[in-house]
């Protein structure tokens, strides 16, 4: 590739936090929240006019489990914003844990507010541009926006990009994919019908791929409809005639690469016109006069980077259940990998035949992730937390989702402001005192 060189102009420079978070999801959001709250001065830079991530702008239909079948072990921060999420939602139960709905728009101001409230400065619309660093330190930061490059410094830095975006672009190791070719999880274009009929689809067939009358494998099975090549379909009311869709999968798609991840929008849409339209025809009773009233502004990415950290959570850390003695939280979701295609190989099938070794806990069942899991082990001042903490690549089909997230970012945002008002490195502070203060603030630990 050929390179082009600008001239060196000075940019400004801004070094007044003492925590800077980049990334706007759920990992992120509580990271920010989790920081402020323990005094330190904190910056949360978003790519997108709005936070949440998925659960906003990306229009994922629901929140995934935050019970173990049995009690929340999602607590916390986590359990603040859920009981938040669901004053949103009039049908949904206030003390609803699993697979509840969210209603988008009234999330995201939830998210305003709690920001507004623990007095975190956001930038909107500003992207990550490039990391200075200093050894095995951070140095600054530059971010891009209508105000153009400028540099932002602190003492530490939460990476909650969700493709470990700051990591990489430190020249941190990181790892991608599978260890074959590079595959990574189909992605998903998530979207929203209007004008559905309440009562058709309350009474109709469970729109799930599990559901082997859902109308989705008629969709897969008609000619009509060539995007669709498979039965994935998860659907929840959101409101009046409103119905969110998690549906359709998207092949071959890389975040890091804007070509690809361009690609992917554009085929997006074409799908979840195709499933309208099959639902139209398929389902009538519920979607005859349904209309596609919006797609996600945020693409449904279920993998890219994960980072290279002090401890890589293993398929038989998951199996054991196991408890860690630097443990910052506990997550009871399933393996959960959405394979872009099937494979003759022998090496990769005996691989994910380790899924088999536990896929679904019983009730009551849960692991640990260790505070070494957050650390990437290129550096001495940055966190990470969300789906590219550093795991295994089938585990990370389990703590991708979004309130394993919650949890896991509440703990990188205490330990970044502890890290930052002592002084020291993120992997020198006293995890003892870590765990015990999020204990105090409700989290759940073994």
């Amino acid at each position: 590739m050929k390179t082009y060189t600008i001239k060196q102009n000075q940019i400004p420079n801004n070094d007044s936090y003492d925590v800077i978070v980049v990334g706007g999801g759920p990992a992120g959001i509580t990271s920010a929240l989790s920081a402020a709250r323990e005094g330190a001065k904190t910056l949360l830079v978003e790519g997108t006019s709005a936070l949440g991530g998925m659960s906003t702008t990306g229009l994922v239909t629901s929140w995934c489990p935050f019970s173990d079948r049995e009690k929340i072990i999602y607590r916390g921060l986590a359990e603040k914003i859920l009981k938040l999420s669901n004053q949103g939602l009039p049908h949904v139960k206030p003390d609803a844990l699993d697979w509840v709905a969210i209603n988008p728009e009234y999330l995201k101001t939830v998210y305003d507010d709690l920001m507004n409230e623990a007095g975190v400065d956001v930038l909107f619309n500003t992207m990550l541009s490039k990391v200075e660093t200093d050894g095995k330190r951070v140095d600054a930061v530059i971010l891009s926006n209508k105000a153009g490059l400028t540099a932002y410094q602190a003492s530490v830095y939460v990476d909650t990009t969700g493709d470990a975006d700051l990591v990489a672009f430190a020249g941190g190791a990181f790892m991608k994919g599978d260890d074959w070719d590079g595959e990574m999880q189909s992605a998903t274009h998530c979207f929203i019908l209007s004008n559905v009929d309440d009562f058709g689809f309350n009474h109709g067939p469970w729109l799930n791929k599990a559901n082997k009358q859902s109308p989705g494998y008629k969709i897969k099975d008609s000619d009509k409809y060539p995007l669709i090549e498979d039965a994935h379909m998860c659907a929840k009311l959101l409101g009046p005639g409103t119905v969110g869709f998690n549906a359709g999968h998207i092949k071959n798609v890389d975040n890091t690469d804007p070509i690809s991840n361009s690609k992917a929008y554009m085929t997006g849409r074409k799908i979840a016109r195709e499933i309208r339209d099959g639902l139209k025809e398929f389902f009538p009773e519920a979607f005859g006069n349904s209309f596609l009233a919006n797609t996600a502004t945020l693409m449904g990415i279920r993998e890219s980077r994960r980072i290279i950290g002090d401890y890589i959570l293993t398929v038989e850390d998951y199996a054991e259940r196991r408890t860690f003695e630097d443990e910052i939280c506990r997550n009871s979701y399933f393996l959960d990998i959405h394979h872009p295609k099937d494979d003759e190989d022998p090496a990769r099938q005996a691989y994910y035949e380790r899924m088999k070794l536990v896929k679904h806990y019983k009730k009551g069942e849960s692991h640990g992730i260790p505070y070494r899991c957050l650390i990437p082990e290129s550096f001495d001042n940055v966190l990470v937390a969300g789906r590219s903490i550093s795991v295994e690549r089938i585990v990370q089909g389990s703590v991708r989702v979004m309130p394993v997230a919650l949890a896991m970012g509440e703990a990188a945002g205490m330990a970044a402001a502890i890290a930052a008002k002592q002084k020291t490195t993120v992997r020198s502070i006293d995890v003892t005192h870590l765990r015990a203060r999020l204990v105090e603030e409700g989290v759940y630990l073994l």
